[in-house]
């Protein structure tokens, strides 16, 4: 009885170990995440996307234990719809690959509002060359390192965006080509490590293909498209539960306007 009763206890007490391991495991490795923000506008690469509140979400799964790689959903909707009648909606999907400090994207961009039918297609299953409303988008992103902790960006257009006047066509009408329409940034954390930290950044546009591009004006080949500086601190609600928030401050000298935008991650 006593042999059968320490097997017994060694049992229990090992499965208790494997259920305990399993536990932390799925508590570490969990590869399904998604994430909530909500924020006064939608300011992307200089550009005003709506000026009306918009909540946020993304939806990722990681494809390595490292959840180094990672493929997922991004969406967003305005809660109102802007001064001209339009309703920013949007749906992105992606994959992606970032170890840190090095980040490559590939996505996939839809941006319902204002479509205009007579040159682009609302149907969101459209990946035509000539008409399709979708923008595949290559981003990518390095930071140098503690030492030196300036991070460069470069995103590259590299298909579709006939509502954003990315494709050119020839004069019958048929395709003729795409702008690439390009936008690199440079930011450095000014404040870092503090109650708010305080990042500035500065990007310009232009276009590999062509005279004009996406973010500018419309007028030069190359603009500075967006400045500006952003503070973020996180703000403890509970003992368990602390709201990272942040305030940005844009300016677009090309296009000559300038927002601030407040934003919160609700999850």
């Amino acid at each position: 009885m006593k042999k059968i009763a320490t097997m017994i206890c060694l049992v229990t007490l090992g499965i208790g170990k494997l259920f305990a391991q399993e536990a932390e495991e799925n508590k570490d490795n969990g590869r399904l995440d998604f994430t909530a923000n909500i924020q006064n506008n939608h300011l992307w690469r200089g550009l005003i996307i709506t000026d009306k509140p918009v909540v946020m979400g993304n939806l990722s799964y990681a494809l390595d234990a490292e959840k180094k790689w990672k493929v997922g959903i991004w969406g967003a909707s305005a809660l109102a719809d802007d001064k001209d009648g339009t309703h920013y909606k949007e749906i992105n999907y992606y994959v992606q690959y970032s170890n840190g400090r090095f980040y490559i994207g590939l996505w996939d961009l839809f941006n319902s509002r204002n479509i205009n039918t007579t040159v682009a297609s609302d149907d969101i299953f459209n990946y035509s060359n000539r008409r399709t409303a979708h923008i595949i988008d290559l981003r990518t992103n390095y930071t140098f390192g503690p030492s030196f902790p300036i991070n460069v960006e470069t995103d590259i257009m590299l298909y579709g965006g006939a509502n954003a006047g990315e494709v050119v066509l020839e004069p019958d009408g048929s395709y003729k080509k795409n702008k690439y329409s390009t936008y690199v940034q440079v930011s450095y954390p000014v404040i870092a490590g503090k109650k708010v930290n305080l990042d500035a950044f500065v990007g310009a546009g232009f276009a590999l293909n062509d005279a004009t591009f996406l973010y500018g004006n419309g007028k030069n080949s190359f603009d500075v498209v967006n400045a500006g500086v952003k503070a973020s601190k996180t703000v403890k609600i509970t003992d368990h539960y602390s709201l990272p928030v942040s305030m940005m401050a844009m300016w677009n000298p090309s296009n000559k306007y300038a927002r601030i935008q407040l934003a919160a991650t609700v999850f």
